[in-house]
């Protein structure tokens, strides 16, 4: 099918799935970062060629959250940044707002953007609540989000916002709860689910009742059926180290993973991050690029994915918060994870 000329510069710097190293934006920004073409092992996924072991990542659930690559998107602008991903093997993005610095695009015009490179857009992450009655969130502007994910034909619409807007008492994550399963019967309406992000700090205890751990209080207050959870892999494992023990001091260790074999249908998505164990550290870890650092996500992913037939429920996210390189980032994530084998 042929395609009208844009005259919007983000539509215009689209490059095509069989050129992506043209004149445009994306070529440009490849040829300066120096960047190789999509990694062999790539290829070989999507030519069905797993080898001799399983590819322990299911084929096209490579994701990532945009997030990461913020200060590219700032610079280069969507286009040439999704011209990188989609020359990297992604499959799918998570967006973490619709302009990231770069001025105006729709929603629609985005859509069509990252729809033309191939990357179905996974989910996004909207602020929970605004103290501006005229701020973009969940609290303020349902609807308004939910008309744009839509737009953006997500499956998921979510928050990495903690439930703590009322603080951390258990009656204070009860009412969030409440509200979460507002927004999650507002999103079922529409087709979507609900989601919240985890940090660290939502494995921590009631300020009231210190052996209650109020990531258990939001699971058991919000409706299964319309609350769900993306698992940030790395910062549950910062969970774990922070809060093996109550207030009190009494032992109450958790295993992130458990939380999910035993509720796999409310995890459809999960951030893939890594870090070095570091004690001295308040988290426990010093958060590295994937691949560079010791949190077993492969065992993890595997795991999951023996759960419930889990290889065609679940998407994975990689992400880093803060990395010295974001486009460096993403190439090597696709790599390293293209490349993961399993039995």
């Amino acid at each position: 099918m042929s395609r009208k000329k844009s005259t919007d510069p983000e539509l215009s710097a689209k490059l095509s799935r069989r050129n992506m190293l043209g004149v445009t934006a994306g070529a440009g920004a490849a040829a300066l970062l120096g960047l190789g073409a999509v990694p062999a092992a790539a290829q070989d996924l999507a030519a069905g060629k797993g080898g001799a072991n399983q590819p322990v990542l299911p084929p096209g659930r490579l994701g990532i959250q945009l997030y990461s690559l913020r200060d590219k998107v700032a610079e280069i602008g969507f286009a040439a940044v999704f011209a990188e991903l989609e020359r990297f093997g992604y499959d799918e993005v998570e967006y973490a707002g619709y302009t990231q610095g770069i001025g105006q695009i729709t929603v629609r015009q985005l859509a069509n953007l990252a729809k033309g490179h191939g990357l179905n857009g996974i989910g996004t992450h909207v602020n929970y609540f605004d103290n501006n009655p005229d701020g973009y969130s969940f609290a303020t502007k349902l609807e308004a989000v939910l008309d744009d994910a839509q737009v953006l034909g997500l499956e998921h619409v979510g928050t990495a916002s903690s439930p703590n807007r009322y603080g951390n008492t258990v009656d204070a994550w009860k009412r969030a709860a409440a509200e979460f399963n507002t927004y999650g019967a507002a999103a079922k309406a529409r087709g979507m689910k609900f989601y919240q992000h985890n940090h660290g700090d939502e494995f921590g205890f009631a300020t009231d009742q210190p052996n209650v751990r109020l990531y258990d209080v939001l699971l058991n207050e919000t409706d299964p059926a319309l609350v769900f959870l993306e698992m940030d892999i790395y910062w549950a494992y910062t969970g774990q180290f922070r809060f093996s023990k109550t207030a009190e001091g009494k032992p109450r260790p958790f295993d992130p993973l458990d939380y999910v074999i035993q509720n796999p249908h409310r995890y459809p998505l999960f951030h893939v991050k890594d870090g070095v164990h570091d004690p001295a550290a308040r988290d426990g870890y010093d958060m590295v690029d994937v691949g560079d650092g010791e949190i077993d996500y492969k065992t993890f992913i595997q795991k999951v994915n023996k759960t419930n037939k889990g290889r065609t429920t679940h998407h994975w996210q990689v992400e880093h918060d803060q990395p010295v390189d974001s486009i460096e980032f993403a190439h090597k994530s696709a790599d390293h994870l293209h490349a993961l084998r399993g039995k």
